[in-house]
């Protein structure tokens, strides 16, 4: 059983039949030294009574913004600060949707947008709900803002969703729980715990005139999944990120250095880099910009040619800067001869490894959620994985890197 002793949780519990499994999550919470701290939505309370939570955590279950007795304020924003971590279980759709577009009108809503810990969610409802577009689609949001889905496979732990749409069982959840609190506490177990890593994401802007720009249809997910990960094994990250449309990386601490062209980006990658153990150049870098941005609008009828020059290149810049203690990450994305056209990258940019997508795979590439990658090694290895989301695409490259330290 994992030791939690001093650890603050939030166990929020919603309108669903499997509220009834909060209890046995309680005592295993409470059994491994953790301090559990209920907030339960009006509709969980149809289904188990707060004094039942109360006996079982020795504090007061948190319901509604002020107490009946005293009138009281209950501080959402207290919550999100005591806690190590939320657990949401069971998540009904309800509380799913509403926790995917921000709809703070109970407790435990406003309680989960304040949360400054790691959220894991937990879905309880029936399976043409769970498959339904619209709970899939809040799914996938929520976990592009970094909470973590933990849904039942068979007995065995999965952070992905398995379209089952029954609760995990509470001892699956308290594991899965407690292996990451435990891996929080226990910095020199983390595999780059006193590393520096560097991550770029996003496209970059290049300006054609006031109005106007050349760009790509990059979202950063991949990039800022990544910045997560090594941040999750314990890494001081620095994410370069061109302009993403509300992309927010789950760990406060990342540092963050925003930047709009091809230009920037180089300024600041080769200005961090140096201080760095690693680099992961995630980002879709503009080849070329506009030899020149127009102070005007450029009008219609004048627009008859537009000159290109090419944009410096970040990865043969920090592969030339590179020393031996230092490891480079670079991402291929092409259309054909795909293997080929990596490997002749790995090589000329002195990459450790680069990591290959191909457009001609379903799912993989710009604007989805998933990503389907193999993965070229200067030694020569080559590494080939399914089509996973990107937050498991990211864990699957941060334990690459971390082998080469």
């Amino acid at each position: 059983m994992h030791n939690l002793k001093g650890k603050h949780i939030v166990l929020g519990i919603t309108g669903s039949i499997a509220a009834y499994k909060a209890c046995t999550l309680i005592r295993l919470f409470v059994k491994a030294g953790a301090e559990v701290q209920v907030v339960i939505t009006p509709a969980g309370k149809e289904f188990i009574t707060p004094v039942t939570l109360s006996a079982l955590t020795s504090k007061p279950v948190v319901s509604e913004f002020f107490s009946g007795k005293d009138g009281s304020w209950h501080s959402h924003v207290d919550l999100g600060l005591w806690a190590d971590a939320m657990v949401i279980a069971p998540a009904t759709a309800a509380s799913i949707a509403k926790m995917a577009h921000g709809v703070a009108d109970n407790m435990l809503i406003t309680t989960y947008l304040s949360m400054k810990a790691p959220v894991f969610i937990a879905p309880a409802m029936d399976l043409d709900m769970f498959a339904h577009p619209s709970t899939q689609d809040n799914l996938a949001q929520l976990k592009r803002y970094g909470n973590i889905i933990i849904e039942p496979a068979e007995g065995e732990l999965a952070s992905h969703l398995v379209g089952k749409g029954r609760m995990a069982e509470p001892e699956d959840i308290f594991t899965f729980v407690g292996k990451r609190l435990a891996e929080k506490q226990a910095p020199e177990t983390l595999r780059l715990n006193g590393k520096t890593v560097l991550v770029t994401a996003g496209p970059t802007i290049e300006k054609i005139d006031p109005v106007r720009y050349i760009s790509n249809f990059s979202t950063g997910k991949m990039g800022y999944a990544i910045a997560d990960a090594c941040a999750e094994q314990g890494a001081r990250v620095i994410l370069i990120s061109g302009p993403v449309n509300g992309l927010e990386t789950r760990y406060k601490g990342i540092e963050k250095i925003n930047v709009v062209s091809a230009s920037d980006m180089y300024e600041a990658a080769t200005k961090a880099f140096p201080s760095c153990d690693a680099a992961i150049l995630c980002a879709a870098v503009a080849d070329y910009t506009p030899a020149r941005c127009a102070e005007q609008k450029i009008k219609t009828h004048a627009a008859t040619a537009l000159e290109l020059t090419p944009t410096q290149d970040i990865a043969a810049a920090l592969g030339r800067m590179k020393t031996a203690d230092q490891r480079l990450v670079g991402f291929a994305l092409e259309t054909n001869d795909e293997q080929e056209h990596a490997r002749a990258k790995l090589k000329k940019k002195n990459l450790d490894f680069i990591v290959l997508n191909s457009l001609r795979d379903p799912g993989a590439g710009f604007a989805c959620d998933t990503n389907k990658v193999t993965m070229l090694f200067a030694d020569g290895k080559t590494l080939d994985f399914p089509l996973k989301d990107k937050h498991e695409v990211a864990n699957d490259l941060t334990d690459q890197l971390c082998a080469l330290f």
